[in-house]
């Protein structure tokens, strides 16, 4: 066999007389780079003709006919005899290559074909450098109706044809020889340096300068494995190795050979990171383990490490660990390096200013500033960003309690300039009070700038890179999917856009007689078209986001990454998108809070009459079915329980968030050591304490069998009021204590409303974190945690101290009585009628007719107790409630005297 073959070598045209070097008995050839004579061998292969070699630049080769010989089984498959037929390639059939050793001629080129790359007739033709076909390829190309391909090595299938590979990390020669060999029997290219045109780098390891380029160029890093199960495939005449759902199986993971442990992670978070770990192709380790190999640290949390860590630890950001997941490759680390925080001060959150001063005017006057420094990080200028305010806009401590910081306004409306307060010795000159119109109208305005810029965030860090094309890794979501949870966000940011720059413009420029209304109305068609597509699928939304976040590992490490941006205020995707479903109930109260500011002879009431109108037909758009049943009978058992609560409460859009018992520090509010009652819904804060037993029960007429409320209203607080929620510190005399600053739209001045937890659930740090998060969602701004201080209890006079002690318990109650008795003999009038039915109700109950001075005077004391606890369901705001707490003290005080 061994002459025959030679003789047919001369039948073999070569196309380069040193291309023999490319295969040896020892392998070397099979890693040289072979893109010189691939790229030779491509032009070639489109018209299936030699390359003409010329001799001194003028002789030609003469056209060779290409003859193919089928050998053994090759010649009795009648398919690929059928397909050498539609290409029109002469064949011959024969049982040995022995029967042309005689058969040598210039003009024709012999091609082999036998099924079988493994036996001795393969090895024999392969070290004759004869042109040898597989019949997979065969059939390919007359499926394509394409001429046979040219390839000086053996060419089997088109499995990985027109694919560049290039490998890295492999040690053992035989293995790679064995790839390699494969790889060109499929069709494919082998580079030997890493470049932009390798499509596949085959790694065996994740180091090396050839696996971080890949990474960075977005290339496919495979494993071994898939050339392997390639071959295993290479009968299939359609199979691609480069099919995505077929490669995706063979992908190298992310923390392959990585060995990672974590420092800084709560139980929970610890567990997800390490099964995350393991479904990446990577092992978890005990913290200080010697073997392992990267250790991620939560950089929130973590201010040094436990132990010095050695040079072959990688000790990075937690960044790295969702970053790896998220482009389905390990990334750089050097990038995520963790590094210790400089040591600075811890900075104080209030003034420590000494409070021991015999002077309570001074006391009172830092304890303003005090609570001005609080909250003038939280006032937002209502116009775009200017140049630095001059001098005469500047303010002083004695100042920052009122809201000066304002443009003129009343040059414009030919008001009198009138100073808010009295400036302190070293103040400037304020500038005059603005109407309770403009404070709302300026409410309006930056809730409307926050809700845009919520907007924006949720497009330009989540929609616009997960819908971008050549993601690294490929997409991470469907179309299907993107569309489903964005729906028409850009379309509503587009009509807020525009709302926006309406009221920019009309608060520049602000007039009392400015129409606000108009500016609602304008877009209100715009509206209607495109809140209820998104608002009736916000669920759908909701529940897509869910199931992707648990079925796609990139998609949730590309939540964890950007949900952890500061412009998201560590809110998830889902928080953010709830937004738009809050923020037409948000401006409807707003027009209405501007409605109740607006003189009757304004033009701009009718108009926002019929703004808030407008706004009322879109939520009528919206799907009523999705509303919460049981968050509405909460609702309900809270107005139930509560005596005197506003009718206003009860509302479609609103729910009911936490409840909180607590007792109150200051007598603001109520008494101090009276037991309050917090509910906190999604927009407001409803306050109520406990209600007193009063001297002469009140029955009502008819009877009723539902049980009187145990509470009385005391204020119902918008959200949008609390600029500030401080985290009173613990000490030794005050415990579980917060204090909210609050400013309503009418005050201009900063007022402190002090509580102390009296239950254990929910923790101190949890309800105000809860706090501040609806607080946060109800003036659309992300970042919540920056609403919250944390304050020594001494800079703002807050103190449990004997809250609970016998001596405060008898003290308050002799407050109380005092209280009720003064009311009782008081001189003011009251209404007749009421009187009579009072007075009425309790004789029916003692049985007695007053006849007598002792009975009268009973029925009177009895009467007015318990008129005391009838209150209107209106709203009661937060000037009247102080100038009604300030009168009832100052009766007290004189009854004391």
């Amino acid at each position: 066999m061994g002459g025959g073959l030679e003789q047919l070598k001369g039948n073999v045209l070569l196309i380069m007389a040193d291309n023999s070097t490319l295969i040896s008995d020892t392998g070397r050839s099979l890693l040289a780079d072979s893109s010189i004579l691939d790229s030779k061998v491509t032009e070639i292969s489109k018209e299936n003709i030699f390359v003409r070699s010329t001799s001194d630049g003028e002789e030609e080769m003469p056209q060779i006919e290409t003859r193919v010989v089928l050998i053994q089984e090759a010649a009795k498959c009648e398919e690929l005899l059928k397909a050498l037929e539609e290409i029109k390639v002469p064949y011959i059939k024969t049982e040995s290559v022995e029967e042309y050793e005689d058969s040598e001629s210039p003009e024709i080129e012999t091609v082999f074909v036998i099924p079988d790359f493994q036996d001795s007739v393969f090895e024999g033709l392969h070290k004759a450098d004869c042109r040898v076909l597989g019949p997979p390829i065969i059939k390919h190309c007359a499926r394509k109706g394409e001429p046979l391909p040219f390839s000086c090595r053996p060419l089997y299938c088109a499995s990985m044809l027109n694919l560049v590979l290039c490998f890295t990390g492999f040690r053992k020669k035989e293995e790679l020889v064995r790839l390699v060999t494969l790889v060109h029997h499929m069709g494919g290219i082998i580079r030997r340096d890493f470049s932009s045109k390798v499509t596949h780098l085959v790694a065996n390891s994740t180091q090396g300068d050839k696996f971080r380029v890949a990474v960075s160029l977005g290339t496919p890093i495979m494993k071994a494995e898939w050339i392997y199960k390639s071959w295993e495939k290479r009968n299939e005449i359609d199979f691609c190795a480069a099919d995505e759902e077929f490669r995706k199986e063979f992908k190298v993971p992310p923390f392959q050979d990585c060995m990672l442990s974590f420092l800084g992670f709560s139980d929970e978070e610890k567990k997800n990171m390490e099964e995350m770990t393991e479904m990446q192709g990577g092992q978890y380790l005990p913290l200080g383990d010697e073997r392992c190999t990267h250790l991620i640290v939560e950089e929130n949390t973590v201010t040094d490490l436990p132990f010095e860590s050695s040079q072959n630890l990688y000790v990075v950001k937690q960044e790295w660990f969702w970053g790896s997941i998220q482009m389905d490759a390990r990334a750089g680390e050097s990038m995520y390096l963790f590094e210790k925080p400089a040591s600075t001060e811890l900075k104080t959150s209030v003034s420590q200013l000494s409070l021991n001063t015999p002077n309570s005017n001074r006391k009172r006057r830092r304890l303003r500033e005090t609570l001005a420094q609080l909250t003038r990080e939280t006032d937002m200028s209502p116009f775009p960003p200017r140049k630095r305010p001059s001098a005469e806009h500047s303010l002083s401590m004695g100042s920052l309690l009122d809201i000066s910081n304002t443009p003129e306004s009343s040059a414009t409306n030919g008001e009198t300039p009138k100073s808010c307060a009295k400036p302190c010795k070293n103040s400037t000159p304020l500038l005059p009070k603005q109407s309770a119109r403009w404070q709302v109208a300026k409410e309006l305005y930056q809730t409307e700038s926050n809700y845009v810029d919520i907007l924006t965030t949720i497009i330009q860090v989540f929609q616009v890179p997960l819908e971008k094309e050549g993601q690294l890794g490929g997409p991470i979501l469907a179309p299907e999917e993107l569309k489903t949870i964005f729906g028409s966000i850009p379309d509503i940011l587009d009509v807020h856009i525009k709302i926006k720059e309406d009221l920019e413009e009309l608060m520049i420029n602000w007039m009392e007689s400015k129409s606000i209304g108009d500016v609602i109305l304008k877009y209100s068609k715009d509206l209607l078209k495109t809140y209820p597509p998104f608002v009736n699928f916000f669920e759908m939304s909701k529940e897509t986001i869910t199931k992707c976040e648990k079925q796609k590992p990139r998609f949730h490490a590309f939540l964890k990454i950007n949900q952890a941006k500061p412009e998201c205020g560590r809110q998830s995707l889902a928080e953010l998108l709830i937004r738009p479903v809050q923020r037409l109930p948000s401006v409807a109260l707003l027009l209405n809070d501007i409605k109740k500011h607006t003189a009757e002879d304004n033009p701009d009431k009718a108009t926002l009459e019929r703004a808030i109108e407008s706004l009322k037909e879109v939520m009528t758009h919206i799907n009523e079915d999705k509303r919460k049943t049981e968050a509405q009978r909460q609702i309900f058992d809270v107005v139930y329980e509560v005596d005197g609560c506003p009718a206003n409460l009860l509302s479609s859009h609103r729910s009911l968030i936490q409840r909180l018992e607590t007792v109150a520090l200051g007598d603001d509010l109520c008494d101090r050591g009276e037991q309050v009652t917090l509910f906190l819904f999604n927009d407001c804060l409803e306050i109520a304490r406990k209600r007193h037993k009063g001297i002469g029960a009140f029955k009502s007429p008819h009877g009723q069998t539902r049980p009187p409320a145990s509470l009385k209203h005391i204020i119902l607080m918008p959200l949008s009021q609390i600029k500030k929620v401080l985290d009173i510190r613990e000490t030794e005399d005050c415990h579980k204590a917060f204090a909210l600053v609050v400013r309503p739209p009418t005050e201009q001045n900063n007022l402190l409303f002090s509580f102390q937890m009296t239950t254990e659930e929910p923790p101190k740090e949890d309800w105000l974190k809860m706090l501040c998060r609806h607080v946060a969602n109800t003036i659309c701004k992300a970042d919540a945690e920056n609403l919250i201080y944390a304050t020594d209890p001494d800079s703002i006079e807050v103190n449990t101290k004997d809250m609970d002690s016998t001596l405060s318990r008898a003290s308050r109650a002799i407050k109380k009585t005092s209280k009720k008795v003064t009311r009782a003999f008081s001189f003011s009038k009251t209404p007749k009628r009421a009187l009579r039915r009072a007075l009425m109700a309790h004789n029916s109950v003692e049985g007695k007719n007053f006849c007598t001075t002792e009975s009268y005077l009973g029925g009177r004391l009895a009467s007015t107790s318990s008129l005391a606890s009838v209150h209107s369901p209106s709203l009661i705001s937060l000037p009247s409630l102080f100038e009604k707490r300030s009168h009832t003290l100052s009766r007290s005080t004189t009854h004391l005297i």
